[in-house]
């Protein structure tokens, strides 16, 4: 699939430090409770770190306890791609910026106590934060 924001492995790999790479574009995983964005509490806007797309209202996020920051709903149907991720033995779905198709990490369906029953599950080192002015 072609994105709005495409470049090149090389541009990518110059853009982003090792980690990130290879959370965003290698579809790798941050160890659980060690995310720079699991505690953050303000106000503010999160934003996909490859290419800034406006993904999610912090009024969304919750304490999941599942170890990293975690939202019941993007702030609009279009931020999001989703695709089936079957890797590590699991049916999962994989969730996706829209914008650049930098993994963020997984949606799952077990939040009863949020408005939508959803829990995105989502790498600090995905997203960047943007405090309310």
């Amino acid at each position: 699939m072609r994105y709005e924001v495409y470049k090149t492995d090389d541009q990518w790999k110059q853009e982003l430090d090792e980690f990130e790479y290879h959370v965003l574009r290698m579809g790798g995983t941050e160890r659980a409770y060690t995310g720079e964005l699991l505690n953050e509490k303000r106000e503010g806007s999160y934003h996909c770190r490859g290419c800034d797309a406006f993904l999610f209202v912090a009024d969304t996020k919750f304490d999941s306890h599942c170890g990293w920051p975690s939202f019941y709903k993007p702030q609009d149907n279009d931020a999001i791609e989703y695709i089936e991720d079957k890797s590590h033995g699991m049916v999962r779905t994989e969730v996706r910026c829209k914008k650049c198709g930098g993994h963020l990490g997984h949606v799952f369906d077990d939040a009863p106590q949020t408005p939508t029953g959803d829990r995105y599950c989502i790498n600090s080192v995905s997203i960047t934060f943007k405090p309310k002015s």
